[in-house]
């Protein structure tokens, strides 16, 4: 029994201090001119289904909940964010190619057709970023309109 005590303390003193490793946090008060709201005139009802279902992660402005001042959960949203980015970033849009543009708007289209995304875990979390039927179908036919209007 004395050893399960000493191996919870040990426990505890890591977790309390991990919580002094601060963790990058993925926050910015600006918009950039590449972003692709700006850029393709982003109708509103798909705006606020971009930002509310993938700006989180796809994004330079994440808004944290609550529970990102914790360890190990903070670590595992950066890493989490840091793979959304480096796979597709709203924030630097523009600075794609059309060539690149076209093949990030057919994968969105696959994702979203598939619910491979939102993630799952994000809407445990996030109900707001649940796609109803109708607002998958609006989006997809206007990522597919911006996909059409590049290959011309």
């Amino acid at each position: 029994m004395k050893m399960v005590k000493i191996i919870v303390l040990v426990l505890l003193v890591i977790f309390v201090g991990i919580q002094f490793v601060p963790s990058e946090r993925n926050q910015s008060n600006l918009v950039p001119e590449a972003d692709f709201l700006l850029v393709n005139h982003t109708p509103e009802n798909i705006g606020k289904l971009l930002q509310v279902s993938c700006y989180d992660c796809h994004s330079n402005n994440t808004e944290y909940p609550w529970y990102n001042k914790i360890q190990p959960a903070a670590w595992f949203l950066e890493d989490h964010i840091n793979e959304g980015k480096a796979e597709l970033n709203f924030s630097t849009w523009d600075s794609l190619s059309s060539r690149r543009k076209a093949s990030k708007l057919r994968s969105i289209i696959k994702q979203i057709e598939s619910d491979e995304m939102p993630l799952f875990s994000y809407t445990l979390i996030h109900r707001e970023a649940v796609f109803s039927d109708a607002e998958k179908k609006n989006f997809i036919q206007y990522i597919t309109q911006l996909k059409d209007s590049l290959s011309h």
